[in-house]
């Protein structure tokens, strides 16, 4: 287990299980460990049908309680992080069909593929299995077809004479998103939570800055070159990024 989404992915797949108390994810040491009741065979089989690679490492006997997770207060982060992604999704698709960018357009679905894993985190508190999978299953797909339409539309402007983006406005709409990101992050990192969801939460963020500085490059280099070429590239770029999330979204209505 090496990557934030994983343990999103993780968290998923155990969370309708009755006898799980707690997760303890480490991801620099590439473990978790798990509070539960009874035979851990139903775990690890759960945990198999991620393919993942997982094995367990010891079970031990334990006297411990369920540690609280301050669950209120993590739930309004996500709530926060959720909103400020999905409002930005709707406002880069918009600016991007507007401008013509390609860049712009892919970032928006980086910023739905967030909003669905967050959303997806929420919508496993109080929720049966078969929901949370029909959820993940409809999003995944959703998210790989607006992917694969990007991607089609990059070919057919990269074949075929368009407008020019509008360097300006990718420029714009990229730093209002960079604003958006950096301020999910502080809200992420005021939390000062340890949990290991809220710190993947801090990754992707992280993360969906870097995409957004690309975008404002590709802006600049679309203005320097007067040229469309880096504004698919960046496009092509992030849409691979969306796709690969579709998948790992899929996973979980496995």
């Amino acid at each position: 287990m090496d990557c934030p989404s994983e343990e999103q992915l993780i968290r998923m797949k155990l969370g309708g299980m009755p006898t799980i108390h707690h997760l303890d994810f480490d991801l620099s040491e590439r473990t978790l460990r798990i509070l539960h009741e009874g035979d851990p065979s139903p775990i690890l089989q759960q945990l198999n049908e991620l393919k993942l690679d997982s094995s367990m490492l010891q079970t031990v006997q334990s006297e411990m309680q369920a540690i609280p997770e301050q669950q209120d207060q993590q739930r309004r982060m996500l709530w926060a992080v959720l909103i400020i992604n999905f409002a930005f999704f709707i406002i880069e698709m918009l600016s991007g069909l507007l401008s013509a960018s390609m860049g712009l357009v892919a970032d928006s679905l980086d910023m739905l593929a967030d909003s669905l894993v967050y959303g997806l985190a929420l919508l496993a508190v109080g929720s049966t299995a078969l929901f949370k999978k029909n959820v993940a299953k409809t999003a995944g797909v959703l998210q790989l077809v607006l992917a694969f339409l990007g991607f089609a539309e990059i070919i057919r402007r990269f074949f075929f004479h368009e407008a020019m983006p509008d360097f300006r406005v990718m420029i714009l709409i990229s730093f209002l998103a960079l604003l958006a990101n950096t301020a999910s992050l502080y809200l992420l990192q005021k939390s000062k939570s340890k949990e290991a969801h809220m710190r993947a939460g801090m990754i992707f963020t992280s993360n969906d800055i870097i995409i957004n500085i690309g975008v404002i490059l590709a802006a600049v280099l679309v203005k320097w070159s007067n040229s469309a070429l880096p504004d698919l590239l960046i496009g092509t770029i992030v849409f691979v990024v969306v796709v690969r999330g579709a998948f790992k979204i899929l996973k979980l209505g496995q």
